[in-house]
């Protein structure tokens, strides 16, 4: 065997993999609180139209387009200074492959049609003190 050869393929193999790794991105917190239907946010608070398209601009968030029937299962609370954004997951049979996904779009693109839960019997909860990183 030629060994040359082999450690031709070997640096080639290495500029391969090294160029097809990729970085995380830590990500700001986006409020310290929210409001969910129970303690684990696991039942959608509302049911909402989409009444325009949003692009994600990045992976925290979810696409919406105009029409789209979206599952809130949670709201944050805003601090000063900031957006409102609310929790949840598109619902389209048009759209079958994004069903299920769980990010954030602003509350102002949205039309609640459906209140699952009175804002009465809605918990706070305090939003997770973890770092968030996108890739």
């Amino acid at each position: 065997m030629n060994h040359p050869l082999h450690f031709a393929l070997l640096l080639l193999s290495l500029g391969f993999l090294d160029q097809t790794t990729t970085s995380a991105v830590l990500m700001d917190k986006l409020a310290n609180s929210k409001i969910c239907a129970d303690e684990e946010c696991s039942y959608a608070l509302s049911m909402a139209v989409g009444l325009d398209d949003f692009t994600a601009p990045d992976c925290r968030f979810i696409n919406i387009k105009k029409g789209q029937m979206i599952y809130v299962y949670s709201k944050l609370t805003p601090e000063e200074g900031t957006g409102v954004f609310w929790s949840g997951s598109v619902y389209s049979e048009r759209y079958v492959d994004q069903m299920g996904i769980l990010g954030y779009f602003p509350s102002n693109l949205v039309k609640e049609t459906t209140k699952f839960k009175k804002d009465t019997d809605t918990v706070e909860i305090p939003t997770a003190d973890v770092d968030f990183y996108c890739f």
